[in-house]
């Protein structure tokens, strides 16, 4: 066999080998099963189900990466479809759809109506048509863990780039993929990379619909974040800041080259036939100009493999910004740049005045506005602790929480720098008649729900893990797009990773938003919290102070008050009349819902806000049955105290697990 012959073989092998990776499951993102409806195990329903997961599997390779077929007739018919992810191969699309056919059975087992969703496809099944129905429920809200850097401008670009993604993808011709994707600069060192998709079979109203409702609810869910996922059954949405498709699927194709090598001279131009000699040139021509490409091939496959498989640590697990802030030094503020960004900490500076030091407004040298708490000179922390928790809490990088900047330590002087926050805390507009105006429904619920995503990320999500102790409207802080920042983080507790509890003997903190088991034994949990967000939730939606709360309709304080509407069947009544021309029926419910479970009396019945964040985004999410709550005695002479005590038990612990960003969240606490 000659050389020539040789080369092509060796070359179709490198190929080969360039391009075959091995098969493995496809990236699980989320999946849904309505228990509403089951049917019975080798039953007509479950034969017709078994024809249609066939034909999914069988015809996961055409061009468009969707399908959708019926089989059956009432009351056992079936409905099924898929959708590839348009930039996928017909191979990687046939791979997900029959390992997707196989596994939803396994994740819902007896259930009509699933849904699973991979990072590649999704596939479901219904017991009626959904065929050319825009359906945007159940609707998945999936988040990267890490923030993105000048977020405001970060949103801006993401806002118009999605935009014009939807209106790509709308605009495909019947019978198309209705895909778009596109990456953009961001920064000199960092791009956007964004995808929306929508199923072929919608119209393109539908499908611009469905992309418009999925857009919107980025900012809720996901503002700030790296990366963000939205899935609903008829369309998705994605971006991150790194590549998660394959772009040269979705760019048009190069032009074809110019020939490499002129073509041979025509037959009778007298030149003599090729000799060996001559076939050998033409042999290391070839190789000279093959083996550089079939190379780069190669090279270009590895990496594209390394890349496919990194993105998914950033939604498994918790990493924090390069930049950690790892020393006192970095963080350290001498007193004379305090006083003069303070005006000597002038009364006309004053911001306000707590238990634990005053604050104050001031302006750096370059400019920047900061808020300075000169902590009180009676607290015992010693200088080495108050530098330790510093350095730790400067670590906490999360849009919902108020960022620490710096410090200063000098003589009896403990002063911490915050950022400053424009529009001052949120008990300033909610309990003023006039201001609560601006906080129409919309504006709360977006407060609840960042509120609820800063005490996540404390609890779980941040390599701390920190109890707040303090959570209440006046610790809550709004920006000028009223977004909320948890500040006040002066009687927070950190905790290790395997610490679910904690006691102490010094009760700090607020009467009215205290656990019992806190206010009565000192024993505090991130349930704890969950206590005080309960109360914060629906102070919010009463628009009524529960610290000053008067006895209405037979209720001593404002938790009791909403029970007896809840009990009752009235829970509307409680709704602040502000908020009467704006509100969401369904979302008030919930909310209230929400704030009830929250203060239970027993800790373990309360919920975690990993289950708080998703009941918020998603309602297809099924809310447990709120107990009667831990309540409350006003005395007119003494200070707020919990009626009776919590006894934690030795019991066997009791576990919540519920799927969200895409790994199960499992928390334990001695009841």
């Amino acid at each position: 066999m000659s050389s020539v012959i040789r080369f092509p073989i060796i070359l179709l092998f490198l190929l080969r080998l360039a391009i075959i990776v091995k098969a493995e499951s496809p990236e699980y993102r989320y999946h849904f099963c309505s228990n509403t409806t089951t049917f019975t195990p080798n039953s007509t329903y479950q034969t017709n189900l078994n024809q249609v997961l066939s034909s999914l599997s069988n015809n996961a390779n055409n061009s468009i990466g969707f399908f959708n077929i019926p089989s059956g007739q009432q009351p056992d018919d079936v409905y099924g479809s898929f959708l590839c992810r348009g930039d996928v191969s017909t191979d990687v699309c046939q791979d997900c759809v029959t390992f997707a056919t196989q596994d939803i059975v396994k994740r819902c087992p007896i259930e009509k109506v699933a849904i699973v969703w991979y990072d590649q496809c999704l596939l479901r099944y219904e017991n009626q048509s959904f065929i050319s129905t825009m359906d945007q429920t159940p609707g998945v809200f999936l988040s990267n863990t890490q923030d993105i850097s000048d977020p405001d401008r970060f949103d801006n670009l993401l806002a118009t780039t999605m935009e014009n993604l939807a209106t790509d993808a709308s605009s495909a011709a019947s019978g198309e993929k209705k895909f778009a994707a596109t990456e953009d600069n961001f920064t000199a060192f960092q791009k956007l990379y964004s995808l929306v998709q929508c199923t072929p079979d919608l119209s393109n109203p539908g499908c611009r619909q469905c992309l418009q409702g999925a857009i919107s609810n980025l900012p809720s869910c996901c503002g700030g974040k790296r990366g963000a996922n939205v899935l609903y059954p008829s369309c998705n949405v994605r971006y991150e800041v790194y590549p998660f498709f394959n772009a040269t699927a979705v760019e048009p194709p190069p032009p074809s080259p110019s020939p490499a090598v002129p073509p041979p001279p025509p037959t009778g131009s007298g030149t003599r036939p090729e000799t060996e000699g001559q076939s050998g040139i033409s042999t290391v021509i070839i190789v000279a100009i093959v083996a550089p490409v079939a190379i780069a091939i190669v090279l270009f496959s590895l990496a594209y493999c390394y890349l496919r498989r990194r993105p998914r640590k950033k939604y498994d697990a918790v990493q924090e910004d390069g930049n950690e802030i790892t020393t006192v030094e970095s963080l350290q503020i001498d007193l004379n740049t305090v006083e003069a960004a303070t005006n000597k900490f002038s009364a006309d500076n004053k911001l306000g005045e707590g238990g634990f030091g005053e604050v104050y407004k001031g302006i750096l040298p370059n400019g920047q506005e900061i808020a300075v708490k000169k902590l009180s000179r009676s607290s015992g922390q010693g200088a080495q602790e108050f530098k330790n928790e510093v350095v730790l809490l400067a670590k906490l990088q999360h849009r919902n929480l108020v960022r620490l900047l710096g410090f200063c330590l000098e003589g009896a002087e403990k002063i911490l720098v915050y950022e400053f926050v424009s529009n001052k805390s949120l008990d300033y507009f909610l309990f003023d008649p006039e201001k609560q105006r601006q906080l129409d429904w919309s504006t709360r619920y977006k407060i609840v729900g960042g509120i609820a995503r800063g005490i996540l990320y404390l609890h779980e999500d941040s390599q701390l893990r920190i109890v707040h102790r303090d959570l209440k409207v006046s610790n809550i802080l709004l920006d000028r797009n009223m977004n909320p920042k948890i500040s006040d983080f002066g009687t927070a507790r950190i905790f290790g990773v395997d610490q679910s509890q904690g006691n102490t003997k010094r009760i700090v903190g607020t009467y009215g938003y205290m656990s019992p088991e806190y206010a009565m034994h000192g024993q505090f949990s991130v349930k704890s919290d969950m206590y005080s967000f309960g109360v914060l939730i629906l102070e919010i939606i009463c628009g009524k102070k529960n610290s000053s709360f008067y006895e209405i309709d037979g209720a001593g304080d404002l938790v009791s008050y909403v029970w007896k509407h809840w009990r009752d069947g009235t829970p509307m009544e409680v709704m602040d009349p502000v908020i009467k021309d704006s509100y969401s029926r369904n979302e008030v419910l919930r909310c209230i819902q929400i704030g009830l479970l929250c203060v239970q009396e027993d800790p373990a019945d309360r919920l975690t806000m990993a289950t708080v964040v998703l009941m918020l985004n998603s309602f297809s999410v099924t809310l447990p049955v709120p107990q009667q709550p831990a309540f409350f005695i006003h005395s007119r002479s003494q200070p707020t105290m919990p009626m009776k005590g919590l006894e934690l038990d030795k019991s066997t612990p009791k576990s919540m697990q519920l799927s969200v960003d895409q790994e199960p969240i499992t928390q334990i606490y001695p009841r």
